[in-house]
């Protein structure tokens, strides 16, 4: 299933059930739980009938019998797959007569699996019977679809974590600040710079899982390796739901790990101090009443160099990921942007930081990235393998100004932006290839965007050849196919990106010409030159041709939007990163980013704020109407005058 496909699944799945709740008396937060169990349910049916079908295949014959054992819980064991009881299967539930109680079998189901799977005790949600008997039937029919039915793991994954995200933006749970679910673009980079692909992976502040399921994605895109064979993952987390939400995330996903409900700040349940290759998080900014005084505290060995003074834990946070590394170990986390330039005892602790030589890359994120924030943030990224050559650098990218508008409250970084700015890391590490493997991926992106476009341009391409004949009109013919599959360079690409946007100019010229005669008889028709019966039978011919040539085209509009919108980023992002790098090696991008040493650093009292060092750089967007955007605050300022001059009066008036 393409990623497009998946996309359009998503959508689809998530408008169905969220129109059952909005049809229903639940909250969003009372909603999110259950729903997300059904899809752990179907996805286990799903693994289960995979998983089945190969074991009966692999299963040797009995020569003394010759019939095959049955299957055990334990085969299933083996195949990666949950063993399911015939009434936690969701084809039971499915078929499950109108006269039994939907409710008291989805909670029986829920509590099968896990008397099969003590990690999940306590886990799963068993609470159906707070729905509607129609709302719950319904909804396990939304996932009873056949496209639902024949996706893999992977996908369902996909889908775990979209509903997630989408619970999250509703705010769902999203308990101070929906801090259960980091944005995918700033999980995606964080695991993009880390490279965590083998070994003891932590996150002591670990939400939904996110940063684990990841780097599971890392690991099967990147390596030959099965996920639980390279990695052991660990989290910790503080709130009891979100501890729920991880492991289920993690049996979805199919990811074998540890998560242990406890205070990061006053405990370290996995001991894992100088044990990590990796570390991953998004720790709650800014928290207060710590209590600083505990003995644990005191004590910690996760804090080298000191406490801070202040009521603010990121210090404390930062020291934590530091410790947790092993020699070769590389931490990326999400932090305040106030933390990158604290003063007073922070100052000091940033300064014996970075006198480790551990920090190696800053990152400035902008406003509107979190769901139930809009607050900008930092990315750090520690390396204690650094490489000689960059021990006593930190490279510093500003992407402030690197987004994608999702909608008028929410930002994220686009595939291509995201494949920029880790080739920009590539670059630093000495990766001299970085650019041309950096193209190559955009190059490949859209050929499987234009892929997908041109299935619906053959569709219309057809559509208008059958109604060129039956209009007696040659002219509205288009070319069947579009060759697309050499083009070296944005600009040839944004080539065929037109041919896609505007592929029928002749028939829209000949719709303008059909309006324009329709319109001509309106007008006749307000000057009384024709009765309006008279006008209907004229118009008829023209309206019957605009409406038959008018549906495929709009169709091919609905179809393609999207998609179109997704290649023309993408065209964008591959030419900004050639602008950017036009020798094909890293060079300081005013703006952007720059590579700083530890003497600068200094100069500039310890500061890690990238906008220090990479300098401003003006951002216009091409495709903004500022003078049309200038007339209108002009033409808004001249009302406001106006309004406030004609109240001036009306006080001066009034007889005191």
């Amino acid at each position: 299933m393409t990623n497009e496909k998946i996309k359009q699944l998503e959508t689809e799945l998530w408008g169905a059930a969220d129109n059952l709740r909005a049809n229903s008396k639940l909250t969003a937060a009372e909603y999110k739980d259950p729903v997300l169990g059904l899809i752990l349910l179907r996805y286990a049916q799903n693994k289960f009938e995979e998983a089945k079908k190969q074991i009966e295949k692999d299963l040797p014959i009995n020569p003394r019998t010759g019939k095959k054992r049955e299957v055990t819980k334990n085969d299933f064991l083996g195949a990666g797959a949950m063993y399911l009881q015939e009434k936690s299967q969701f084809d039971y539930l499915v078929n499950l007569p109108e006269s039994e109680d939907i409710a008291e079998a989805v909670n029986n189901a829920m509590k099968l699996i896990e008397e099969d799977y003590k990690d999940l005790e306590g886990i799963l949600p068993k609470n159906y019977q707070e729905f509607d008997t129609n709302l719950l039937r319904s909804l396990i029919r939304v996932f009873n679809k056949d496209a639902v039915k024949n996706i893999s793991g992977d996908v369902f994954g996909r889908i775990y974590e979209f509903f997630l995200m989408k619970f999250s933006m509703s705010g769902a749970g999203a308990q101070e600040g929906g801090e259960f679910f980091t944005p995918p673009s700033l999980v995606q980079m964080i695991v993009n710079f880390i490279e965590p692909d083998h070994g003891i992976i932590h996150d002591p502040a670990c939400g939904s899982g996110g940063m684990f399921v990841q780097t599971g994605y890392f690991i099967k895109s990147k390596t030959n390796k099965q996920v639980n064979e390279a990695i052991r993952v660990y989290g910790t987390e503080l709130k009891s739901n979100n501890v729920r939400l991880a492991k289920m995330n993690l049996a979805i996903h199919g990811i074998e790990g540890k998560i242990i409900e406890a205070n990061s700040f006053y405990s370290d349940p996995h001991h894992l101090v100088g044990k990590c290759d990796f570390v991953m998080a998004n720790p709650p900014f800014n928290v207060k009443k710590i209590d600083k005084n505990k003995d644990y505290v005191k004590e910690d060995p996760r804090l080298p160099f000191g406490l801070p003074k202040n009521d603010n834990g990121n210090y404390m946070w930062i020291q934590y990921f530091n410790s947790y590394l092993n020699e070769k170990g590389r931490a990326g986390f999400v932090m305040a942007s106030s933390a990158t330039d604290a003063g007073n005892s922070e100052k000091l602790i940033r300064q014996k930081l970075i006198e480790t030589k551990n920090v190696d890359v800053i990152v400035s994120v902008g406003n509107n990235f979190f769901y139930t924030r809009s607050l900008p943030c930092h990315l750090w990224f520690l390396d204690k393998g650094k490489p000689e050559k960059n021990k006593d650098k930190i490279l510093m990218i500003d992407a402030r100004n690197t987004y994608r508008v999702v909608n008028s409250t929410i930002n994220d970084f686009s595939d291509g932006q995201l494949l920029n700015l880790t080739t920009i890391v590539q670059l630093y590490r000495g990766n001299d290839e970085a650019i041309s493997i950096a193209q190559t991926q955009h190059q490949t992106a859209l050929k499987e965007q234009f892929e997908t476009i041109n299935e619906h341009y053959k569709t219309l391409a057809k559509e208008l050849k059958e109604l060129a004949s039956e209009l007696k009109n040659n002219d509205l013919v288009i070319a069947e196919t579009v060759d697309f599959n050499k083009f070296e360079s944005p600009e040839q690409a944004k080539t065929i990106f037109e041919t896609f946007e505007k592929p029928a100019p002749k028939v829209v010229e000949f719709l303008k010409e059909l309006e324009a005669e329709i319109a001509k008889i309106s007008k006749q028709v307000e000057e009384k030159e024709i009765e309006k019966k008279t006008a209907t039978a004229k118009m008829k011919p023209f309206k019957e041709k605009l409406n038959k040539l008018n549906k495929p085209l709009k169709a091919y509009q609905s179809e393609t939007t999207e998609f179109l919108k997704e290649t023309k980023q993408r065209i964008g992002d591959w030419k900004k990163l050639l602008e950017w790098f036009p020798e094909n090696k890293y060079v300081d991008v005013e703006g952007l980013c720059k590579i700083v040493d530890l003497a600068e650093i200094e100069e500039n009292d310890y500061s890690l704020t990238p906008g220090r060092y990479v300098g401003y750089s003006i951002q216009i967007d091409e495709d903004f109407d500022y003078k049309a955007r200038m007339k209108e605050i002009y033409s808004e300022l001249a009302e406001l005058n106006k309004e406030a001059n004609d109240l001036m009066n009306q006080i001066l008036s009034v007889e005191l």
